[in-house]
């Protein structure tokens, strides 16, 4: 006799995209993933790779995003033109 299974099919992740991202498909998207971690895809290459990342590094990664560390790699902008970083 076959028990069944108490849990249902594995739950797909729910990918998100920015609302600021253009329209161009030049995007990425961020999903929590199963285990605990947070992937990021190309949304243009939605059956591509995934960069996973824990907790720690994405809450690290978001940190430094949101205190302007990697302002340089998208060119400077009159208000950042003047911080030092």
């Amino acid at each position: 006799m076959r028990i069944p299974s108490l849990q249902g099919p594995p739950e797909q992740p729910r990918w998100i995209k920015s609302s600021l991202s253009y329209s161009n498909g030049a995007c990425v998207e961020v999903a929590s993933l199963p285990g605990g971690t947070i992937g990021v895809r190309n949304s243009r290459d939605r059956g591509g790779h995934v960069l996973r990342f824990t907790p720690d590094e994405w809450h690290a990664f978001l940190g430094g995003v949101r205190s302007g560390e990697f302002d340089r790699f998208a060119g400077a902008t009159e208000a950042t033109a003047g911080r030092t970083v």
